[in-house]
């Protein structure tokens, strides 16, 4: 992923078709350096055979709000970055309704960014799930 700068939640929402978080039904709602917010929709086809919604499904919506958010905070001159560590705390589930996403930033340094996001069920206002991740910032060769 290219370093390009801030992008609205327009603009990160036209990234998304054809992209996993696009088939997952990932929806930006919000972004500013340092913050993004996004929801998904729960469906049958994000439930794990038990009924109940899938660990996969949970982090891919707290991994894209923080990697589309390390996108604004890439320092200058980077070309882009890629997760190398994530890690989630599952809390709770959901069978239904909306789940949404804070992603927020920890630190934004010159070769690694750390980012945290809160995954909450919208009708429960229960966390579901707390997610860590570590983003390396890539460089030109």
């Amino acid at each position: 992923m290219a370093a390009t700068g801030f992008h609205s939640a327009d603009e990160l929402n036209a990234l998304l078709p054809g992209t996993l978080p696009g088939l997952l039904g990932i929806v930006i709602d919000s972004h500013e350096p340092g913050r993004l917010t996004a929801h998904l929709d729960v469906r049958g086809e994000l439930l794990a055979p038990n009924g109940y919604l899938h660990a996969a499904s949970v982090v891919g919506l707290a991994d894209t709000s923080c990697g589309l958010a390390t996108r604004a905070l890439l320092p200058e001159g980077a070309s882009g970055f890629t997760t190398i560590e994530l890690k989630s705390n599952h809390l709770g589930t959901a069978r239904e309704g909306r789940i949404s996403a804070v992603a927020t930033n920890v630190h934004a340094g010159r070769t690694t960014q750390v980012w945290d996001a809160v995954v909450t069920s919208e009708g429960t206002g229960r966390p579901v799930a707390l997610f860590r991740c570590t983003q390396s910032v890539l460089w030109p060769r």
